[in-house]
């Protein structure tokens, strides 16, 4: 099965200020997937990008990229009272952990030594998948992998790290060409995001935001 494409309403790491629009000219793509992040936009503008990806029958993703213990809790709730389906990000606190353990909605922290915004990931492949296997075994559901913004080798990252580990792996951040699609079908991640690049218009010169959507499915399918 080919890897889903979350389309990420975001650029540069921030949430687009008009997201709700851009999503309303796409919601009829087959793109399953949907997310943003926890910059950008104000809460009760996140509720109502939410509720409209529902009402169109999305599956959804808050991706969060802010890194103290206090700012990943913090949006953390925002995910729950947004009823976002699924929280990616955040580096792995227990505090974290064990506020959405109960909640319905599924957690895949960051994984490796993640820093800066826009975020880079610093260590060693085999730093990263220890860490994975000690969140695997504490409950996570997946994990959100930067692995295009890895310091080292970054398809070998994301190809030891998803042969390691038995979760969900999501490959987020900078898959901007066809030669990453290909990469990334090669990987075979349980899915991948893509945001900067679509508005950067990098798979259809000229083409909408909707035709750049449709551009990477139809690849994935050949």
């Amino acid at each position: 099965m080919a890897p889903k494409l979350i389309t990420m309403l975001t650029y540069n790491d921030e949430t687009v200020k008009d997201a709700l629009e851009v999503f309303d000219l796409c919601a009829d793509l087959p793109c399953e997937f949907w997310g943003f992040k926890d910059i950008g936009l104000p809460v009760d503008q996140m509720k109502q990008l939410v509720n409209r990806m529902k009402e169109a029958g999305k599956t959804t993703f808050l991706e969060i990229v802010s890194l103290t213990e206090h700012e990943c809790l913090a949006g953390a709730k925002v995910a729950v009272d947004c009823k976002f389906d699924h929280l990616m990000g955040t580096v792995f606190y227990n505090s974290v952990f064990e506020f959405l353990k109960d909640k319905p909605i599924k957690f895949l922290p960051f994984c490796g030594k993640v820093s800066g915004h826009p975020s880079i990931v610093e260590g060693t492949i085999e730093e990263a998948i220890e860490d994975g296997k000690k969140m695997e075994k504490i409950g996570v559901d997946g994990f959100d992998l930067l692995a295009y913004r890895y310091l080292g080798d970054p398809e070998q990252l994301a190809k030891e790290f998803i042969e390691a580990i038995k979760l969900p792996v999501v490959v987020a951040g900078s898959i901007n060409s066809f030669a990453r699609l290909d990469k990334i079908k090669e990987l075979n991640p349980w899915a991948f995001t893509i945001g900067s690049a679509f508005f950067e218009k990098k798979f259809v010169p000229d083409g909408s935001f909707g035709k750049q959507i449709e551009s990477v499915l139809d690849y994935l399918g050949k």
